[in-house]
């Protein structure tokens, strides 16, 4: 009894504890004078380093996304997925199911290039296919009007498209893998047709042939012996902002002359 009645006294003589103030006014001040900001964060937050007034965005150093941190890099290529098909093999112990994915690739400015890769699940052989992809590309040229020089036939297997440039305006009158290849390639008017086989791959293939048997008209002429490489050059005259250049240049070097010379 004398125990407890000495605790009791204890605690009664003991200071009291300031109470929080009644008005809502933070306890910590930056230097530009905001009352929100508290630097090393408190034990209430979130996870360490957040505000407990504020964006809640946390210490230089503990904020997401910081100094390379969830950086994506922007790839050049656009993709698109053509075909997704699903293989399944009976063997002894069951079926063995996979999946393949075909996926075309491009820039829009003439470069592109194609993929066929197998994996036990779709987004495994996406990925597959366009890293495939990326390791060899192709380029044509497009000719004025964003269309192409001259009308081709491309063959591959069983299958034929049919291609043949149309005036601006037109647009791609294609459907599929014909499509998706000539828009991912830069092409936005073009007449085509497929004739036989229309699997998604020899389709693509098939246009592909047809793509790179395209000839340029200067190589043409060239190559007939109807013009020389220096009329093919005249043809296309360099541009005028190069002579500019080249003159500053040459009104610099004659004023600096004479500025040495009275030097010596």
């Amino acid at each position: 009894m004398e125990e407890t009645k000495k605790v009791v006294e204890a605690t009664a003589s003991a200071p009291a504890v300031e109470s929080a103030p009644k008005d809502n006014k933070p306890a910590f001040q930056s230097k530009n004078g905001n009352p929100g900001y508290e630097p090393h964060g408190n034990r209430s937050a979130s996870r360490p380093g957040d505000r407990k007034f504020g964006n809640r965005t946390g210490r230089p150093g503990e904020r997401r996304g910081g100094r390379g941190g969830f950086r994506r890099e922007e790839d050049e290529y656009q993709d698109r997925v053509v075909d997704i098909n699903r293989i399944s093999r009976t063997e002894q112990g069951g079926k063995h199911i996979r999946f393949d994915a075909l996926v075309v690739i491009g820039d829009g400015k003439g470069h592109y290039s194609f993929a066929l890769c197998k994996s036990g699940e779709v987004p495994d052989a996406i990925k597959k296919s366009l890293t495939a992809a990326k390791k060899k590309l192709y380029s044509i040229h497009i000719a004025k009007g964003n269309t192409i020089t001259h009308e081709v036939e491309g063959h591959f297997a069983d299958t034929t498209v049919f291609l043949k440039p149309a005036p601006a305006g037109t647009g791609i009158v294609a459907g599929g893998a014909v499509r998706a290849i000539l828009e991912l390639a830069g092409i936005k008017n073009v007449y085509s047709k497929v004739h036989g086989s229309r699997t998604p791959i020899n389709v693509i293939r098939a246009t592909h042939a047809g793509l790179q048997s395209l000839k340029e008209y200067d190589k043409v002429m060239i190559l007939r012996g109807l013009k020389t490489p220096e009329e093919i050059k005249a043809m296309h005259p360099a541009p005028k902002s190069a002579p500019k250049f080249a003159e500053k240049a040459q009104n610099a070097n004659v004023q600096a002359v004479p500025a040495k010379e009275g030097a010596k």
